[in-house]
């Protein structure tokens, strides 16, 4: 079988990236699997049954990146389109599955359903500003849904969210995880004078509420004056963040390490892994701390409630809390015993899921092929 993968994810370009790996796996299970891309230089790359290909765009929709879509269509017998998202590649995927008459698959990777997906906060906590994009891909999401052959999704959470809104005008979502690579060795973080390291990591958007942190970090500073937070990852929100931390206080306590490579083998070196986001589609970082053997606290997002439980295996709590933040922290520095517990239940909770998922690219292969969305036995 002949796919057309419309992605955003630009790491795919890296050989030795977790994009590409996956992308490549997918291509051996499925046949021939073609990558369409928005890059700053446009290329085709022949690697056997992975084909990538990169359009130079300043928009996504711009119509040289629809006009390649239809020349791989053309040019290669393409049997399906599969989007990555529901949004810009969903309506790119859409306009060119209905216009070749063939089938679209849709991954919806993102909670957008959560009310925190257009929402900024809440009363206790620091207001963060929502993309103006987001309400507009609400109306997106409900054009491309229903034309949809089959729709991906990575948690129980997700699918539920779609059933009650869209009912039978759409497929039945089938929940199918992301892959998860092997551990990586332990990385050491850069010279730091903190006895408790914290660690967060993401894309630092809006949606990740690394603010929440920040405060959280702020109320205890003073009592823990050895804890000190690294954060991983770039993005939109690091300038304010770099300037809510210097107005916390917070400067000599919070190192901002940008994007890494590394960031798993990272999470090996850190005391605790704190998520705070408002939402999440899956938690793929969340399994990463959990098989990296450290505690977590989290938000009740993706998979919490799912894969991890409140209280046996992370510290949840409802996004926007930074008290509870706080005070999961204080809990996690003065009990080495809870530590050790959460992260040992965490990660036999993450193997488990991993090991029922199954193997991801042939289950991915089969729910394309299959034609009747029909998710395929794990």
């Amino acid at each position: 079988m002949k796919v057309l993968l419309i992605s955003s994810d630009i790491s795919i370009l890296d050989q030795g990236s977790s994009g590409h790996t996956n992308v490549r796996d997918n291509a051996l299970a499925i046949g021939e699997l073609h990558v369409l891309l928005a890059a700053p230089v446009s290329e085709d790359r022949d690697e056997g049954s992975l084909r990538i290909h990169t359009v130079k765009t300043g928009g996504f929709l711009k119509p040289s990146l629809l006009a390649k879509a239809h020349v791989l269509v053309a040019e290669h017998g393409i049997d399906a389109v599969w989007t990555q998202d529901v949004f810009e590649r969903g309506t790119l995927g859409a306009r060119v599955a209905k216009k070749e008459a063939l089938p679209l698959y849709v991954n919806v990777d993102t909670d957008f359903l959560s009310p925190w997906y257009s929402m900024t906060g809440m009363f206790r906590s620091t207001q963060v500003r929502v993309p103006r994009v987001n309400r507009k891909r609400l109306r997106i999401a409900d054009k491309v849904l229903p034309q949809a052959t089959g729709i991906r999704v990575m948690s129980e959470r997700v699918k539920e969210s779609l059933l009650k809104k869209y009912g039978d005008s759409i497929p039945e979502p089938v929940v199918i995880p992301v892959a998860i690579a092997h551990i990586p060795e332990a990385v050491e973080f850069p010279p730091h004078p903190f006895t408790f390291r914290l660690m967060v990591a993401g894309r630092l958007d809006a949606s990740r509420r690394v603010v929440d942190v920040l405060d959280a970090l702020a109320r205890i500073k003073d009592r823990y004056p050895g804890t000190g937070l690294f954060v991983v990852g770039d993005g939109p929100e690091r300038e304010s963040l770099e300037r809510h931390a210097k107005r916390l206080r917070l400067k000599d306590r919070v190192i901002f390490l940008g994007d890494r490579r590394d960031t798993w083998g990272l999470m090996r070196s850190a005391h605790v892994f704190v998520q705070a986001s408002a939402y999440e589609g899956y938690g793929r970082r969340l399994l990463q701390a959990a098989l990296a053997r450290i505690p977590i606290i989290t938000t009740d997002v993706g998979i919490v409630g799912e894969v991890f439980k409140g209280y046996d295996d992370v510290l949840a709590m409802p996004p926007g809390d930074p008290a509870a933040l706080a005070t999961h922290i204080m809990g996690l520095i003065e009990d080495g015993q809870a530590r050790q517990l959460l992260a040992m239940n965490a990660e036999a909770a993450a193997k488990r899921h991993i090991q029922a998922a199954g193997d991801i690219a042939e289950r991915i292969a089969a729910f394309i092929q299959s034609g009747d969305n029909t998710a395929p036995s794990k």
